[in-house]
């Protein structure tokens, strides 16, 4: 029992009520202009003191209402309100104007609908309960008899005042039950008329998947930069104070390495999240590339007290600008793995060469105790992974053997060398 009246008087039924009701007042208008049509037709003086010619101008009004429906604001704010008051989720609605002449129709159809069921249930909401309480009372109220109000002679009939107070109670469940029903059927009926069309579907599917890689091509940065400069910071101050009082000249290298990779690392946040900041321009510090930085990303790595040794058999100048920033940012990822995983002083190699139409970045060095076994795991790693296959290219990473790990990726050359 308590289902059922859940079903005729919960918060979902009442809010469909709603909407139904407002479906109603959006009929008012065309009801109007269909009796202005209906009342020269048919000669009536006073269409509204008649009820067939209500609905005569009821019925005339709908097909006005379908046609207004072509405004382009009809079905975004139709589905605004099918979200909000029927309970239909909103990624199964439609919230752009129709386009096409199919969606026209559907939301043609929805709208007349909409206003059908409305017009009726709104009709009834204000017309029965008003008649149920004359029902009730009937009996016990000998004014309301005798034709008073307009009731057929057959209310002053015994057997008929009984039974008027159980017409009038039960009328009112059978108006909910009606407002029920209308509105499920709407909801429905939402999906299939006010729902997304395959091509809608697939433009928000191309829209979501370039936001994510927006958010990822993000991501990656914020990683790539941020995370190797808090590296480097930490080993070189680590470096620093172990030989302050030994090594004054050591530290002033370390705290210049620190200067200066804080002021670059803020600069490529402030790209970074000019970008997130709607509305804003983006920063303008320039990404880096292996040839504008790689020899100070080297000399800040080498501050932190680590031993980095470097091939270089290409021209940086000459390699493409994306390449050169790609390249750059799995160089740098390397060396950040280095300084979490090779012992202090260790030697890190770093070998960067063209062959065979390809640019191919090598990074082998030390690891202290077991290997760290994530292949393919952690968030740089991935985010190199990802740099070489929008490129083309591929990327491993791992142990080559029980102390060493080594980091290889090649990139496919896109212009001349």
């Amino acid at each position: 029992m308590s289902g059922v009246a859940r079903s005729l008087f919960g918060r979902r039924a009442r809010l469909r009520w709603i909407h139904l009701i407002l479906g109603g007042a959006l009929a008012m208008p065309y009801v109007l202009v269909g009796s202005v049509i209906i009342g020269p037709a048919t000669g009536a003086t006073d269409v509204f003191g008649s009820f067939p010619l209500q609905l005569a101008s009821f019925g005339v009004g709908l097909p006005i209402a379908a046609v207004t429906s072509l405004f382009p604001l009809t079905r975004p704010l139709e589905s605004a309100a099918v979200r909000w008051l029927c309970g239909v989720e909103a990624d199964r609605l439609a919230f752009g104007p129709a386009g096409t002449r199919g969606e026209k129709g559907r939301t043609a159809a929805w709208f007349t609908l909409h206003l059908g069921f409305g017009g009726i249930i709104a009709g009834m909401s204000l017309a029965l309960p008003p008649f149920a309480a004359v029902l009730i009372v009937l009996p016990a109220v000998a004014a309301l008899r005798g034709g008073r109000l307009g009731l057929p002679e057959v209310f002053d009939h015994t057997w008929v005042l009984a039974l008027a107070p159980v017409a009038g109670v039960a009328s009112l469940p059978a108006l909910a039950g009606c407002a029920a029903g209308c509105g499920a059927l709407l909801a429905r009926w939402a999906v299939p008329l006010l729902g997304p069309t395959p091509r809608e579907r697939l433009a928000a599917a191309e829209a979501r998947a370039a936001d994510l890689a927006v958010r990822n091509r993000l991501a990656r940065e914020l990683h790539d930069s941020v995370g190797h400069a808090l590296s480097a910071v930490t080993l070189q101050a680590g470096a620093a104070r172990r030989v302050l009082d030994s090594d004054p000249e050591f530290v002033r290298e370390a705290l210049a390495a620190i200067e200066d990779t804080t002021r670059r690392t803020v600069g490529e946040l402030d790209a970074v999240l000019g970008v997130l900041r709607e509305g804003d321009a983006p920063g303008t510090a320039p990404a880096p590339t292996l040839a504008a930085d790689l020899d100070g990303l080297l000399r800040r790595t080498r501050a932190g007290g680590h031993r980095v040794r470097a091939t270089v058999d290409a021209d940086p100048e000459a390699l493409p600008p994306l390449l050169s920033r790609e390249a750059y940012r799995i160089v740098q990822e390397g060396l950040s793995n280095a300084l979490k995983h090779a012992g202090e002083g260790a030697g890190v190699e770093v070998r960067i060469a063209v062959t065979g139409g390809g640019l191919e970045i090598t990074v082998e060095n030390p690891v202290t105790g077991p290997a760290p076994s994530r292949t393919g795991g952690g968030h740089g790693l991935r985010g190199i992974a990802d740099r070489a296959r929008l490129l083309g290219g591929t990327a491993t990473a791992g142990p080559t053997t029980a102390q060493t790990w080594r980091l290889h990726a090649r990139l496919p050359m896109r212009g001349p060398v």
